[in-house]
């Protein structure tokens, strides 16, 4: 038996283990999931600014 197979019952594949590469697509899925949310963070804000924009110059117009 092999050490990737030994703690598994027969008729079970083994658990894959990070350092035979199974752990890359979790990687890059909490990669764009960091992505992600800075893009919402910074819109977030961006939308922000320009409403306290808006204020800004409303309450600064000549009426």
């Amino acid at each position: 038996m092999s050490q990737e197979t030994e703690g598994a019952r027969p008729g079970e594949k083994a658990a894959a283990r990070p350092e035979a590469g199974g752990g890359d697509s979790e990687r890059r899925m909490e990669r764009g999931i960091a992505l992600r949310a800075g893009f919402y963070i910074f819109g977030t804000h961006l939308f922000a600014g320009f409403v306290w924009l808006l204020f800004y110059v409303g309450e600064h117009a000549h009426k």
